[in-house]
């Protein structure tokens, strides 16, 4: 099971409060239980279908070795990407989002690259040769990159998925994602467009606790999905002396019962390296 949250996780978490009134999108009517204090209430039951959905997806993405980008810069999510995208194994953005980092993806390759040379700077003391002022303005750079790309340094390559927090506020991640045509996993609040995102999540994307078990949710998914490749790698059984031996002796039996010439033989070797 790739989700096992529950109604209770759902309402501990404070998953169910949404905007005021005043601060909605009516496409959001749809994941709307009601109105309780100029708040709106998100149906909780229509959640738990739609994160268990969504689970299902990042699990069956991860067990195909896709790669999930974790995005989400706002303060109440910081911590919590960075915390479970790295348990998952997979990138993420927490601070500030480029413009550009999957439309332009080169450009950011190069960054990542400026990073890397500054790092093998340090390590064979090339550093030491600058003054004072240079080495203080190259520790500046790598200070300035790795708040912004850190996240995605192991990244060769352009996401196949994206798990967003806050889809307003990242509206150029999910511009970018949806020009490539990349999937959207995200939670959608009373002031978001669910029709931008592939796998919406109706719930509170402000409250941390709400935040940070979306962001759990999804990591346990990927790593379940992990698990499972693994498992199937392993269960793979590596081929036996025994296996081989027995090919041989089918093979040299059937030899022995078909006859055919030298020529032959040729002729329908050659045969069979052609249509290969």
């Amino acid at each position: 099971m790739a989700c096992n949250i529950t109604m209770k996780d759902l309402l501990e978490s404070g998953v169910h409060f949404g905007h005021q009134r005043r601060r909605w999108n009516p496409k959001m009517k749809k994941y709307i239980f009601g109105v309780r204090k100029n708040i709106y209430i998100i149906d909780l039951q229509k959640t738990l279908r739609h994160i268990k959905y969504a689970c299902n997806i990042v699990r069956d993405a991860a067990a195909e070795g896709k790669t999930i980008l974790f995005v989400g810069t706002k303060k109440q999510a910081v911590d919590a990407i960075k915390e479970h995208a790295t348990r998952a194994g997979m990138p993420y953005v927490n601070h500030r989002w480029l413009g550009g980092m999957l439309t332009n993806f080169k450009t950011i390759q190069k960054s990542i690259r400026k990073l890397e040379i500054i790092e093998k700077m340090e390590e064979s003391g090339q550093v030491n040769l600058l003054t004072k002022k240079e080495r203080l303005i190259l520790s500046r750079r790598k200070a300035k990159l790795e708040k912004f790309i850190g996240g995605i340094r192991y990244m060769k390559k352009i996401p196949d998925m994206l798990f967003i927090v806050d889809t307003v506020k990242e509206k150029i991640a999910v511009q970018e994602a949806n020009k490539l045509g990349l999937p959207i996993v995200a939670p959608v609040d009373t002031n978001c467009d669910p029709d931008l995102i592939d796998y919406p999540i109706p719930g509170n994307d402000d409250a941390i606790r709400s935040v940070n078990l979306f962001c759990k949710t999804i990591a346990d998914a990927i790593i379940e999905g992990k698990e499972l490749a693994e498992k199937e790698v392993e269960e793979e059984a590596p081929i036996t002396e025994e296996e081989i031996n027995e090919e041989i002796k089918e093979v040299k039996e059937e030899a022995k019962n078909e006859e055919k010439t030298e020529e032959e033989i040729a002729k329908e070797t050659e045969e069979i390296k052609e249509e290969a």
